[in-house]
């Protein structure tokens, strides 16, 4: 049987997309070979430009777009994909771009499936929301973006099927940020101040360009509005209660040096924070959802040091999701974040593409 030819269309080619592409060329063959299934990728854009490729990309991807991409629009990917016949076209977001999400309609309509790292999409508004998936249910189309919550674990899937086979979620709870988790673990075994620790994680790569939205609780409440709307709930970010790490005057402060310059300012409140805790309990910053309350935190706590949360080290994630038949013995989902962060969310994205490949091909299947 020849195999199945699938068009992706990459948004984005930093250290995610780069990594993906990087990821296809050198599991092709094992594609192929184990799933029939041939991944190409005819276009690939970066924020201003594009490649065309009818052939898909190959291992000297990164020289020919240096040297053949061309500035685009949303528009000229759709004519090209059809002038050009692609089938099975799967458009992967692998930006930050609130813009980029605007055009997610036009690819369904044009009978594109969608694979996003990217949570935009998913904390919008309720309503375009609700849209994306009219769309989805009136195209007969799929949008997956497992890494929208933790690239490491499949925590998104696990809570669909629960979700979905009737079992009642009652609370997720739990450590969503690889760099959070390394600050509290480190700041709470550690006899160091709480600047110390920040530059730290800074010097491990843990503080990223987006750093003020992780430490303000901003990233987390993002994850904590995808796991509600996906348990049904039609809740929008500001009904999120936030507990932000930074004072007001750190908020100021912009650059990433600037702000680790005058971090001691954070250092006597959260070293008071550690001396009052009891005996045999942690600092963790968390993000848990109550269902029947219907609440939504970010938070610090303190956790005892023999519980999931309390136990995690380094970048690990975890997650404890509560159901009625359960009561108070959560299923605990844990996530090692020891790879490169970048390598895991392309390999996430990696893992959602070719579950929509093995969803064509069972149409495709049917069909015959």
């Amino acid at each position: 049987m020849q195999a199945l030819r699938i068009n992706v269309i990459l948004f984005g080619i930093g250290n995610v997309g780069s990594a993906l592409i990087n990821q296809v060329i050198e599991s092709q063959q094992f594609f192929l070979e184990n799933r029939n299934i041939d991944l190409r990728f005819p276009i690939i854009t970066n924020s201003t430009l594009a490649f065309f490729e009818k052939e898909g990309v190959k291992n000297s991807w990164e020289a020919n777009f240096t040297q053949l991409a061309f500035p685009f629009t949303i528009a000229d990917i759709i004519e090209f994909a059809k002038n050009n016949e692609l089938e099975n076209v799967i458009v992967v977001d692998a930006t930050n771009s609130s813009e980029l999400v605007k055009h997610y309609i036009p690819f369904i309509q044009s009978e594109f499936d969608i694979v996003a790292a990217n949570q935009s999409a998913n904390v919008l508004h309720i309503d375009f929301y609700k849209e994306i998936r009219r769309n989805l249910k009136k195209f007969d189309k799929t949008f997956l973006y497992e890494t929208n919550i933790d690239a490491g674990i499949p925590v998104l899937q696990i809570i669909k099927d629960l979700y979905y086979s009737g079992e009642k979620i009652t609370k997720i709870r739990g450590v969503f940020s690889d760099s959070l988790s390394y600050i509290f673990n480190t700041f709470s075994s550690k006899d160091l101040p709480f600047s110390s620790v920040l530059k730290d994680a800074d010097k491990k790569g843990l503080l990223k360009a987006d750093f003020k939205e992780e430490l303000s609780g901003i990233g987390v409440a993002k994850k904590l509005l995808v796991l509600a709307r996906e348990l049904g709930k039609e809740t929008e970010f500001l009904d999120v209660e936030i507990t932000s790490l930074l004072s007001h005057r750190l908020e100021e402060s912009n650059l990433k040096s600037g702000f680790l310059s005058n971090a001691t300012v954070l250092d006597k409140d959260f070293e008071v924070g550690k001396i009052i805790q009891p005996e045999g309990e942690v600092l963790r910053y968390v993000g848990e959802i109550s269902i029947p309350e219907n609440r939504l935190e970010v938070k610090l706590v303190s956790e005892p040091i023999s519980s999931a949360i309390g136990q995690l080290k380094d970048t690990e994630t975890v997650y404890e999701i509560y159901t009625q038949s359960r009561g108070n013995n959560p299923i605990i989902v844990r996530g090692d974040n020891s790879e490169k962060k970048s390598e895991t969310i392309a390999r996430g994205i990696l893992i959602d593409i070719l579950k929509v490949s093995e969803k064509i091909k069972l149409k495709e299947t049917i069909w015959l």
